[in-house]
């Protein structure tokens, strides 16, 4: 029977919701808490310290804290920007993007760990992974390398990464390590497949270079849901060689190359209240093109693929647009404007959920035709059902979607 994890990827130590959700989490029952040193530019590892230090030390004891290494972006890749020389060896970096590098060496994890550890205001995690170390097969492909040769330069970076986990191992400051990957969840014929059956031997050779009697490498992570299963394979593949598995994206699949929202969403009762009283205000010369905006976005509601190209839409287009609208207006003024706005867009991003549920559940009856419960709860009782799956990671934002979750388990 597998367990529930609170997973951070969104948790942010300035969102006082959140922290109450972790809280939550811990009274309820919950012990793995997973996070990373990116998410939220170290805020949702500030957010995990902050929620356990209203418990006592036998409640904290009792808390397993998963965090991972290997993302360069944020304030961190600023600070490596500005100061060059600090950056690790430029052969051990992977340039993704503008806003994004990557690293898995053993001298960027010792540091990495470091800032983790202070973060969570801990002496030790009891687990470590390496963050989706696939980065450079990507990279490779795109500079063309061969396979043969991207798979050798994968073993070797992964080889001296282990040394240096084992060495923390050794030091104390971790009790065992392991992998986060999504490409363990890709067919074996993709290109960005991470072949994992000689993982094991690369962390044998790693203990016996650190002076370690045995390896430490005990858990993966990686994407497993009711739409994407081809991680099923690596779990079982795990769970015949004694590893941990954890399922993450529990909720967010892919499918046919689009994302899938899996949970099923509530029509707002309030929006057209919100939606009618914006456009009155807006009714004038002076916020025609406000007035407008709004009337576009009532009609493009059922447009969006799925939530999270609605988020990237508001932050990209409507934001920007609405400064635009509010910056010749005193403050008064535009205050009042943005009260009206934020309780609109509240409202709208609802019907934009209920629409992407309403596509989601007539594009995918197929994989829930057998299933009589809400989305949600047909994709969370697939991997609870799952044979090799031990941990299930879930976002849980709000105290309440903790409730909603745990009573999944019951």
């Amino acid at each position: 029977m597998s367990t529930f994890a609170f997973g951070t990827y969104r948790i942010s130590d300035s969102n006082l919701q959140h922290i109450e959700a972790l809280k939550e989490a811990i009274r309820s029952g919950v012990k793995i808490i997973d996070t990373s040193s990116n998410y939220m530019d170290g805020g949702a590892e500030r957010a995990i310290a902050i929620a356990l230090n209203e418990f006592d030390e036998d409640v904290q004891e009792e808390i397993e804290i998963i965090s991972k290494y290997g993302y360069i972006q944020g304030t961190l890749l600023q600070e490596y920007l500005q100061s060059p020389s600090t950056m690790p060896n430029s052969h051990d970096i992977v340039k993704y993007s503008q806003e994004c590098y990557h690293s898995i060496s053993s001298s960027f994890m010792h540091e990495q760990l470091t800032l983790s550890l202070k973060r969570l205001e801990r002496d030790r995690l009891e687990c470590y992974l390496i963050h989706n170390p696939e980065y450079y097969l990507l990279d490779a492909i795109n500079r063309g390398v061969s396979k043969d040769e991207r798979l050798d330069g994968m073993y070797a970076r992964l080889q001296e990464a282990f040394v240096g986990l084992e060495e923390e191992i050794k030091a104390g400051r971790i009790n065992s390590y392991g992998i986060s990957s999504n490409s363990f969840a890709l067919q074996e014929s993709d290109e960005e497949f991470l072949p994992y059956e000689d993982l094991l031997t690369l962390a044998q050779n790693a203990a016996i270079i650190a002076g370690n009697s045995k390896h430490s490498f005990t858990t993966i992570e990686l994407p497993i849901n009711i739409l994407e299963r081809d991680g099923l394979k690596c779990a079982a593949w795990a769970k015949n060689n004694g590893l941990r598995v954890l399922a993450n994206r529990p909720l967010n699949a892919k499918y046919n190359n689009k994302m899938y929202r899996l949970a099923d969403y509530e029509e707002s009762r309030e929006y057209y209240h919100h939606f009618n009283e914006l456009l009155e205000y807006c009714d004038n010369e002076k916020l025609r093109a406000l007035y407008n905006l709004i009337e576009q976005l009532d009609t493009s509601m059922h447009k969006f693929d799925w939530i999270g190209s609605y988020d990237i839409f508001l932050y990209t287009q409507i934001v920007p647009h609405i400064r635009k609208v509010l910056e010749p207006m005193d403050m008064q003024e535009s205050q009042e404007m943005v009260n009206f706005l934020d309780m609109y867009l509240l409202e709208y991003k609802k019907m934009v959920a209920y629409e992407c549920s309403k596509k989601t559940r007539a594009e995918l009856q197929n994989f829930f035709k057998e299933c009589f419960f809400t989305i949600q709860e047909c994709a969370i009782r697939f991997l609870m059902q799952a044979q090799n799956v031990d941990v299930i990671l879930v976002g849980m934002r709000k105290p309440s979607y903790v409730h909603q979750i745990l009573s999944l388990g019951e």
